[in-house]
């Protein structure tokens, strides 16, 4: 179980965004926040999202209906609801990795000598091919879940160690190329001073809310299957560190490789696009170092292994909260699949629709971080901490620092939030207000408008299927529950 957490958590936002993020933002410099974050940000979400996934043992809607009580109802949704928009787009992703992969083998990247390096990746994108790709990758993640949570495990036992050696193998490659200790110096050597700047603690707290998989409803969904004897605190502080080492072995394998190759156009690469970086800088990069195409297949092998991954867990996020509103498992897994499927598609034929749905919902995910720590803290922080996370089977006691760190996430959720909606605003206010545009106030704020409308409405509906049919672990053996229903109960 802790594999397929480790899963959730690891996916293309530590091997596609962080190398880029970091490289942008002062490299050392943005490590020391990055850090900080994870322990002001990740750590405690994750931790809360243990707590209220075991301590409940229903899904996102049903877990908030029973902290906060059946008025809050919408608000678990709205969770379950960004990271199933997010699902959508996100197996769009893994088919990239995918075609990328099969490429390599292939022989088909990188390009030839005098063909633009990023003809294969212009003339993928948006094609017949993409749609293809997209719905082999919603088909892999939806047979892992068909086969219930021993099927997810038994994928994170493949997945994950192979991820991990994969990763390794790159790193150690990297570091072997001449130069590459100018890459390393400046992955790993702050400059104390550059941490006066905002935007590297935005960027900072941003990858730490966007590649942990904290506030996303993931944890909460994995840890409804958690055995009673399992250490709330201790997993979480696993998924953290382990998910964030993934991330630097990335940046190791990643940055020293562009610093070896081509150290004077190093900032122009690694200020480019994430599909840039990618797909189209990285395939050049292998194909100057020994044995690069074997190792280039590599990357997008584990880029593959890291979506697979996480797309599993969101696809159960979502056949979970259609469990709990009464539908059975295997129609549940169907329908996400149909959905996943058929929402996915304009991203995958669009590239214009993909960065729009990023946007909106990548944003959003600010927001339920919020309502997690505001769910929390309605509750009682200091109570719930003692009752859901330093519980009898607890090797790690966490103290009061956590109710602190809570309180923190409800600041830095807001402090996000205004940040990016205000850089999203343009020279004219009044254009942003389109409904479907790549990076504008007015499409996060319309789409937002409309999904929380819907939800609210349907609260009461929720509420009552989740009463009715929302009875918690069916799945799994009555000796591992945590506790009877009242033991967990609303203020």
């Amino acid at each position: 179980m802790l594999l397929a957490m480790l899963g959730m958590a690891v996916g293309t936002g530590n091997i596609w965004r962080f190398p880029r993020i970091a490289a942008s933002n002062g490299g050392g410099s943005f490590l020391v926040a990055w850090a900080v974050f994870l322990l002001m940000w990740s750590v405690p979400l994750l931790i809360l999202e243990f707590g209220m996934g075991k301590g409940t043992r229903r899904g996102t809607i049903g877990a908030f209906m029973k902290t906060l009580g059946p008025k809050f109802a919408w608000m678990g949704a709205w969770v379950a609801l960004v990271a199933t928009m997010i699902m959508f787009y996100y197996s769009v992703v893994m088919g990239w990795t995918l075609r990328f992969f099969w490429a390599t083998i292939a022989g088909e990247i990188p390009a030839a000598d005098g063909v633009a390096p990023d003809a294969f990746w212009n003339g993928f994108q948006g094609s017949s091919q993409a749609l293809l790709t997209h719905t082999l990758a919603m088909g892999l993640a939806i047979f892992v879940v068909a086969y219930g949570v021993k099927g997810i495990e038994t994928a994170a036992r493949v997945l994950i160690p192979s991820l991990v050696v994969i990763m390794v193998i790159l790193a150690i490659r990297a570091l072997t190329l001449p130069g590459a200790g100018e890459g390393l110096a400046f992955l790993f050597t702050p400059d104390w001073s550059a941490l006066g700047s905002v935007d590297i603690w935005i960027q900072a707290l941003t990858q730490n809310a966007w590649d942990t998989g904290a506030g996303w409803g993931l944890v909460l969904t994995y840890a409804i299957y958690m055995r009673k004897r399992g250490d709330t605190a201790l997993n979480a502080f696993v998924i953290g560190f382990g998910n964030n080492s993934m991330s630097l072995l990335a940046g190791i394998a990643v940055l020293c490789t562009i610093f070896s190759i081509m150290p004077a156009a190093a900032g122009d690469i690694v200020g480019a696009g994430n599909e840039g970086l990618t797909f189209i800088w990285m395939p050049q990069l292998f194909a100057q170092i020994p044995a690069g195409t074997f190792l280039m297949g590599l990357f997008f092998l584990a880029l593959a292994f890291a979506a697979w991954s996480s797309l599993v867990a969101m696809v159960e996020l979502a056949a979970r909260i259609l469990m709990d509103l009464g539908v059975g498992r295997g129609k549940a897994i169907a329908l996400v699949g149909i959905a996943g499927l058929a929402f996915g598609a304009p991203s995958a034929l669009n590239n214009s629709v993909f960065l729009n749905q990023d946007w909106v919902w990548g944003v959003g995910l600010m927001v339920s971080g919020l309502f997690f720590a505001i769910a929390v803290l309605r509750y009682g922080v200091t109570e719930w901490r003692e009752t859901f996370i330093n519980h009898q089977f607890s090797d790690l006691r966490i103290g009061a620092w956590w109710d602190w760190a809570i309180r923190l996430v409800v600041v830095q959720a807001v402090v996000l939030l205004g940040w990016w909606l205000w850089g999203a605003q343009g020279d004219d206010f009044a254009a942003t207000w389109t409904l479907f545009s790549e990076y504008n106030v007015g499409s996060v704020l319309i789409q937002w408008a409309i999904a929380l409308t819907v939800l609210v409405a349907a609260n009461g509906w929720m509420v009552r299927r989740i009463e009715a049919y929302g009875v918690g672990r069916p799945d799994a053996r009555a000796e591992d529950h945590v506790g009877p229903d009242e033991d967990f109960h609303a203020p």
